[in-house]
């Protein structure tokens, strides 16, 4: 069975969290003997025709500004049109071409991901597109697939009964052996001497919710942010503005190994997301075993359950900060029993076997 993935800049992954699924994802069903193709974006440098099994086509992205992404999955998607059993797409900013691929008798998967359209970066203009986009998708892909359960009703909710719709979460890595605490030297932190946020620096993950009560507490502790804390928006400018010797905004770190340290090493981790499903980054605080303060809302709750403490604004947030910190809050246990969710529903084998069983019913109902 053939099977592409496309919408990403390809891989092995660098720059996000879809990167970083496909990856894990075309990996682990080459290992388990399907035909996997992931579409590249090419670039100058000489590129593999292979990695770890999965075989990588390239394709170039036109210059053409906002537009470059989608007119690069239109290449794509025109390049897969004969080849493939199933295409999988990640995202729906180009969901009308996709009925390419059906045109030649494949299955058109796709993944809406999170809420794009919810995001207070874009423009009106920008936040209607991506609704039609959604919309289009639930008509144009032979299957939905949703990153959780929360996702499949919100879509369901405002298009109807979806044709074909599965909820299948990304997975993480379950991290038990304690990463190289000298890292954390980079920045001059201690272990459990800091809390974390990992994200982009965008309002709909209310990183100055989190910065504001942090600012509160009576907490002698720091709040390290990784994030974009030099991009020239208004809202990360405002980030910058909020003054408090605890508070250290350290720019983005794409180096694994620290960040697997940093996430490891934290007193707690800071999670606002609010508009996607099953977050990656959240993910692997839990395959961390982080103590997880989230933000209160059903994808995180479904994601979460019982493993975490929840906030909605800063007042509970300062009064989450101070509780954790006192003398008799069972940290240990809150972090075992978040390792063990990611262990027991979000791990990459479990997850690798929800798509190879889909795949293989696929296959059998062609």
């Amino acid at each position: 069975m053939k099977i592409a993935i496309l919408g990403t800049r390809g891989i092995p992954a660098r720059y996000g969290g879809f990167e970083t699924f496909a990856e894990k994802l075309a990996i682990g069903l080459s290992a388990r003997g399907f035909d996997v193709t992931v579409f590249c974006e090419a670039d100058e440098t000489p590129a593999p025709g292979a990695f770890k099994g999965v075989r990588l086509r390239y394709k170039s992205a036109p210059a053409l500004g906002s537009l470059r992404t989608i007119f690069f999955d239109l290449k794509c998607l025109w390049a897969a049109r004969k080849v493939y059993d199933v295409v999988y797409m990640l995202g729906y900013g180009a969901a009308p071409f996709c009925v390419i691929p059906r045109f030649w008798g494949s299955e058109v998967w796709i993944n809406p991901d999170g809420l794009e359209w919810a995001r207070a970066k874009w423009s009106f203009a920008a936040r209607a597109y991506f609704r039609l986009m959604e919309w289009v998708s639930t008509r144009v892909a032979s299957r939905l697939i949703a990153d959780s359960g929360a996702i499949a009703d919100s879509l369901s909710s405002r298009h109807g009964r979806l044709r074909a719709c599965s909820v299948i979460a990304y997975g993480c890595d379950v991290i038990h052996a304690a990463p190289d605490v000298e890292l954390l030297s980079a920045w001059n932190l201690a272990p459990a001497g800091y809390y974390l946020v990992v994200c982009r620096l965008e309002p709909e993950n209310h990183i100055m919710e989190i910065l504001r009560a942090f600012q509160l507490s009576n907490s002698k502790k720091k709040l390290v942010v990784v994030g974009d804390h030099l991009a020239g928006t208004r809202y990360v400018e405002q980030l910058r503005g909020v003054q408090d010797s605890r508070i250290r905004l350290i720019g983005t770190v794409y180096d694994h190994a620290k960040l697997a340290s940093l996430r490891y090493h934290s007193f707690a981790y800071f999670h606002g997301h609010s508009v996607g499903g099953t977050n990656p980054s959240l993910l692997e605080a839990m395959g961390c075993g982080n103590l997880i303060v989230a933000h209160d809302n059903p994808f995180n709750r479904e994601t979460l359950a019982t493993s975490a403490l929840f906030f909605e604004g800063v007042e509970d947030l300062k009064e989450i900060v101070e509780r954790i910190e006192s003398c008799n809050f069972d940290a240990p246990k809150m972090r075992l029993e978040t390792r063990q969710r990611a262990a027991d529903h979000y791990s990459w084998p479990a997850i690798i076997e929800q798509y190879t069983d889909l795949l293989n019913s696929t296959l059998l109902h062609r």
